[in-house]
């Protein structure tokens, strides 16, 4: 019997505030592609194991990170805090699901 893949989730918060966030993104692209873990990691040309490592917001080496991002059609985008939400709202996602900064927060 075939393995159905889980449904991919189109209202995902693109802002990756730690490792656990990083790897659903991964995740969320994978499936809305329709790829099971084991074709996407050969595709990608990293491990089944280094795949479900990041998705799972295990750490990996930047290399294979950026080859996961790359094969999977994604970009990172670094800039300063500041200005995520500014970049999500030009993005068009609310942020209301977002975590808060630690910085941005009141004891």
């Amino acid at each position: 019997m075939a393995r159905t893949l889980s449904p991919h989730n189109p209202d995902i918060n693109p802002l990756a505030l730690d490792s656990a966030a990083l790897g659903a993104l991964v995740r969320n692209r994978r499936l809305q592609q329709s790829m099971r873990i084991d074709d996407a990691a050969a595709l990608l040309g990293v491990s089944s194991n280094v795949l479900s490592r990041l998705e799972n917001g295990h750490p990996v080496g930047s290399d294979r990170l950026f080859r996961v991002l790359e094969g999977l059609g994604l970009n990172m985008l670094v800039l300063p805090k500041s200005e995520s939400t500014t970049a999500l709202r030009a993005l068009g996602v609310t942020t209301s699901h977002a975590k808060t900064p630690l910085s941005a927060r009141q004891s």
